[in-house]
């Protein structure tokens, strides 16, 4: 199911990208698809298309693909393409299960349009997963503390594999894994806000459904 969706959902998003266009460049399975799909059009009709990665994986995806890469000093997105781990029935996202939450919420917030990519089985009633939170690692006790006194009942640090201990971001950060349970649809800004108050906290996953313009599902 996963794949087919993935790449439906990559050339529709594929028809909004123009020549000469700033684009945020997100991180994951489904945005590595739409890079390499635009990537095919930058050949064949010798377009010009700058690029803002959030992470190395977009960066190296994206000059693999012809992209000149550019920061948010020099230009300011006109479009960002985007995945998500989880979208809601009122478009309320949750996102970081690459890492890349932070500099993909950056992204976002200075682009003038925000596009979200996902295949159907991302698509939930309400957000349920763990929110990612991206977190100084000086500060990762108290936080875990103070994450688990606004409600979490778990808050993981995150391993992962190919190297030993803790993950560490782009930004040289640990992440918390924090499960909230069943995020009611008032409760999802309020979360974010409650989280991101807390000293040593970087950011976090919750990209509510202002921050969005636009979902596009692709179904298999």
């Amino acid at each position: 199911m996963g794949s087919g969706g993935k790449y439906r959902a990559a050339e529709m998003a594929l028809k909004l990208v123009k020549d000469g266009m700033v684009l945020g460049i997100g991180s994951g399975t489904t945005v590595e698809i739409f890079l390499n799909l635009l990537g095919e059009r930058i050949r064949e009709e010798e377009l010009e298309i700058y690029g803002v990665p959030t992470s190395y994986q977009s960066y190296f995806v994206a000059i693999r693909n012809g992209i000149k890469i550019v920061d948010l000093v020099e230009r300011e997105p006109e479009l960002c393409i985007d995945g998500a781990d989880q979208v809601d029935v009122k478009m309320n996202c949750i996102k970081g299960g690459g890492g890349a939450l932070t500099r993909e919420k950056i992204v976002a917030k200075a682009s003038k349009k925000v596009v979200i990519i996902v295949d159907e089985s991302k698509l939930v009633e309400k957000l349920s997963m763990p929110v990612p939170v991206e977190v100084l690692p000086f500060a990762y006790g108290y936080v875990s503390k103070k994450i688990e006194e606004l409600g979490a009942t778990r808050v993981n640090l995150r391993y992962g594999s190919g190297k030993v201990g803790p993950v560490v971001t782009d930004n040289g950060n640990f992440i918390l894994d924090c499960d909230f349970g069943v995020l009611e649809d008032e409760k999802v800004e309020e979360v974010e806000r409650e989280i991101k108050l807390i000293a040593g906290v970087v950011e976090n996953g919750i990209f509510s459904n202002k921050i969005l313009d636009e979902v596009i599902v692709g179904r298999a």
